[in-house]
């Protein structure tokens, strides 16, 4: 029989050593390596000892080899989650054996995601496992969420239960077809001597789990904590074993939710789905550009419409921007939804190459609706934003513009051109201000919207001021 082993692993990124280690390789911290005690095989014994394993018809033997040409390369099925922004971030659905792993911050709506998810499944048996709240909490949350008669059906099972051998012979008597863990840092195994949220037991309880999910071809959804610094919570290993890793973001303070794929192995990673946070539950938004716009900024300066792009959905953003002359001796610089140091280099680039002073003045930027945009297309919109404040005078209604800037003052191109323009043309915009080289190989005789093509930057505040 194997003997258990000691390993040390570091308490803040999960590496692993043989041997301990003062500094820890990988993430650079000092004395965080600590003993920890592996059993041997013992995520599969946890499962196994609930015979859940011969439930599901597991097999002894070994694999087989199999020739490629004869495997079957058949899309895998899946289960429609009734929701169209959590299919489209999964692929297309929840793929049968697979299991999905969603981290956020305290209070995002993580719990609150999956339970009306699954309230919204119709003759699907799920399995609830909540390791965090009583059942009298539950139900007060599915009777807020759902509409009536919906909380009263026997599809969906709630066990409050933190022992990894309960919750497997739970599913042996209920046999689920789903089954949600919340969280997996609460649950804990006997064969491993450590307290739940421990690297080992996280990591023993999510090695359970995989196999039973692939034995089984029953799906998974595991619910995880993050760290002060935005990681998934426990080893590094738990974001390998699991096949989809998705973050739930956004901030507390303003309503709007962004559900983003960091893994899939069944679909694309550029898909993102956005929430609106209600009362009675999140709320999907079809169309984020007609709720991140102002009804009304005509004759404001300081606003910009941008046509960016996150993950594969194009959307209008509204860019504000402040700039007023510094109060203290030491100009501020402050960005919301924004890199601080691109906005850095973007007023450097003003100050450079259009010629504008803004060295003694604080600039602030903040992109409406609380959402943080990465595309680098936001570029001009920012300096157009900027430029509008620091002169008081508003962009003409009608007007966006998208483009990346360089430190030259050049307007480089940016992609999915045509995307950005049929956005701003479905939302009733006149004219759009993109790079020259887009317009390069570019059918713009189907486009009702007036383009303005620019080099530099210079360029485009002409054409957008006049």
């Amino acid at each position: 029989m194997a003997k258990d082993k000691t390993a040390y692993v570091c308490s803040n990124c999960g590496q692993e050593s043989a041997k301990w280690l003062g500094k820890c390789p990988s993430c650079g911290q000092w004395n965080t390596f600590r003993e920890i005690r592996v059993s041997s095989n013992s995520g599969q014994q946890a499962a196994a000892s609930a015979g859940v394993m011969h439930r599901y018809g597991a097999t002894k033997g070994h694999n087989e080899v199999q020739k490629l040409g004869k495997i079957s390369a058949k899309d895998e099925p899946r289960l429609d989650m009734g929701d169209k922004e959590l299919n489209r971030v999964l692929g297309g659905g929840l793929v049968k054996g697979s299991i999905v792993l969603l981290g956020g911050e305290p209070g995002i709506g993580k719990s609150t995601l999956t339970l009306q998810t699954i309230l919204n499944l119709h003759d699907i048996n799920v399995l609830y496992v909540s390791g965090e709240e009583s059942a009298h909490q539950i139900k007060m949350r599915a009777e807020r969420l759902s509409p009536r008669g919906v909380t009263d059906s026997d599809d969906v099972s709630i066990l409050c239960e933190n022992s990894l051998e309960r919750i497997f012979e739970c599913i042996k008597d209920i046999k689920p077809q789903l089954v949600v863990i919340d969280s997996i840092q609460t649950i804990a195994t006997e064969e491993v001597d450590s307290s739940p949220g421990s690297l080992t037991q996280v990591r023993e309880c999510s090695a359970a789990l995989l196999r039973f999910a692939k034995v089984s071809g029953v799906p998974v959804i595991l619910i995880g904590h993050i760290t002060k610094d935005g990681a998934i919570a426990g080893p590094k290993i738990l974001e390998h074993i699991v096949d989809t890793v998705i973050q739930f973001e956004g901030d507390q303070h303003h309503i709007y939710r962004i559900l983003r794929s960091i893994k899939n192995r069944f679909g694309s990673t550029s898909e993102l789905g956005i929430y609106e946070m209600q009362q009675t539950g999140l709320r999907e938004v079809s169309n984020p550009s007609e709720l991140l716009l102002s009804q009304d900024h005509e004759g404001i300066s300081g606003l910009a419409i941008s046509a960016t792009i996150e993950g594969v959905r194009p959307f209008l953003v509204e860019t504000q921007a402040l700039v007023s002359t510094a109060a203290y001796g030491t100009p501020q610089r402050s960005a919301t939804g924004f890199d601080q140091r691109r906005l850095n280099m973007l007023l450097a680039v003003l100050e450079k190459r259009v010629g504008f002073r803004l060295a003694q003045k604080d600039v602030f930027v903040n992109i409406a609706g609380g959402l943080r945009v990465t595309d680098m297309a936001m570029d001009l919109s920012i300096i157009t934003a900027v430029i509008s404040s620091n002169t008081d005078t508003p962009v003409e209604n009608g007007w966006c513009v998208c483009g990346e800037v360089g430190l030259s003052g050049e307007v480089r191109p940016v992609n999915r051109i045509e995307q950005r323009i049929s956005e701003a043309e479905k939302l009733g915009f006149t004219d759009i201000v993109i790079p020259q080289n887009n317009v390069n190989g570019l059918d713009t005789s189907r486009f009702n919207i007036k383009l303005h093509p620019v080099k530099r930057v210079e360029q485009a505040l002409r054409v957008i001021f006049g």
